[in-house]
């Protein structure tokens, strides 16, 4: 609801951050079922919960909220227009800049620890402690 709070009623944002709910549930699910290596469902919480979360301005907003503009209930679908091609501005952005901050760690102090640490566990072989008793 984050990206929406200034542009909808309380209302519309309990149905946008009840379907992120859903949405972000399914999209841990399948993330488990995939067996990815996915830390903490960032990913599903954020990423998908986010995405929907601007996108779903561009429906609900209402100029009874912010003067704005208004959504597509308000009679403007070109705002679900400008949200969808914000969200992939910003998707493609984050992307490269990842790709570009990964490649220069990698370069310089790697991205992976060794085989035998990761084997002996993180928490011993970087903090010389256990995490679980």
């Amino acid at each position: 609801i984050t990206p929406a709070s200034g542009f909808v009623t309380p209302m519309a944002a309990i149905v946008i951050g009840a379907i992120a709910a859903v949405l972000s549930y399914y999209v841990m699910l399948l993330r488990m079922q995939s067996k990815t290596d996915e830390s903490l469902d960032v990913f599903a919480c954020h990423g998908v919960g986010g995405t929907w979360g601007a996108i779903a301005t561009g429906i609900f907003a209402t100029a009874a909220v912010n003067s704005a503009g208004s959504g597509l209930i308000d009679g403007n679908p070109g705002q679900v227009v400008t949200q969808i091609i914000a969200v992939a501005a910003t998707g493609i952005y984050a992307f490269i800049v990842t790709y570009i901050l990964a490649k220069v760690i990698d370069a310089t102090i790697g991205l992976r620890v060794k085989d035998e640490e990761e084997a002996v566990g993180l928490d011993i072989s970087q903090h010389a402690e256990k995490a679980y008793s």
